[in-house]
């Protein structure tokens, strides 16, 4: 049915809502927040729109989604107008998304894009996450390793490299493990935070006033 495959779209785990066994209503109106800074023309989130129109969702018609470009600040306050809105599940982009809208559903679906859902204590486990919180790990912080060594075999001498950062997707754990990798290696990193698109080049400025070349 269209109901099941929507949530297993979703978060691949369909059996485990409640929701996901509901015949789905005629005229229903299904509606997707999101706790997103990414806005919502973002390549990801129309490749997620057209996806769930294959499955006959469209957006504008029995399908509603919004909750885009938003600030971190403003993350825990959109998770509760979600709640109160009811919607039948919350995606999350990054852990300060992940957890703001656990903060306000213990019931709602989420689907979380995260880094570790396990390390950060979002889940029991991978395989059987529990609770109303399900989506993907990228597990992107054991590669960081790897791209500090292909930049320092691509970079001869390297001693300084920086890392733009956007706290709401990266832990201050995460930086600091960024930080003690690079010094393993020989190398300082300093950290540069960036929260939208236009702090992106006074951050690699900063950076190499900093002193880095790579």
């Amino acid at each position: 049915m269209k109901r099941r495959a929507f949530i297993s779209l979703l978060g691949g785990a369909a059996v485990a809502w409640p929701l996901a066994g509901h015949t789905q209503e005629p005229g229903r109106v299904y509606r997707i927040g999101g706790l997103h800074q990414a806005p919502a023309d973002a390549p990801q989130h129309l490749a997620f729109v057209a996806e769930l129109q294959k499955l006959g969702f469209i957006d504008g018609q029995n399908l509603t989604v919004h909750g885009y470009g938003l600030s971190v600040e403003r993350f825990a306050e959109v998770a509760q107008d979600h709640v109160k809105a009811h919607v039948d599940a919350i995606l999350c982009g990054g852990e300060a998304a992940a957890r703001a809208a656990q903060g306000a559903t213990r019931t709602i679906p989420l689907v979380v894009l995260v880094d570790d859902a396990v390390r950060a204590g979002l889940v029991r486990s991978l395989a059987k996450p529990g609770g109303n919180t399900t989506g993907v790990s990228i597990l992107a912080s054991e590669l960081d390793g790897k791209r500090q060594d292909i930049l320092i075999e691509a970079v001869p001498g390297l001693r300084h490299m920086a890392a733009l950062v956007d706290p709401g997707s990266t832990t201050g754990v995460q930086a600091k493990t960024l930080v003690q990798s690079a010094g393993v290696r020989g190398v300082e990193l300093s950290i540069h935070q960036v929260t939208k698109p236009e702090e992106i080049a006074p951050a690699i400025d900063a950076a190499k006033a900093s002193g880095a070349t790579g």
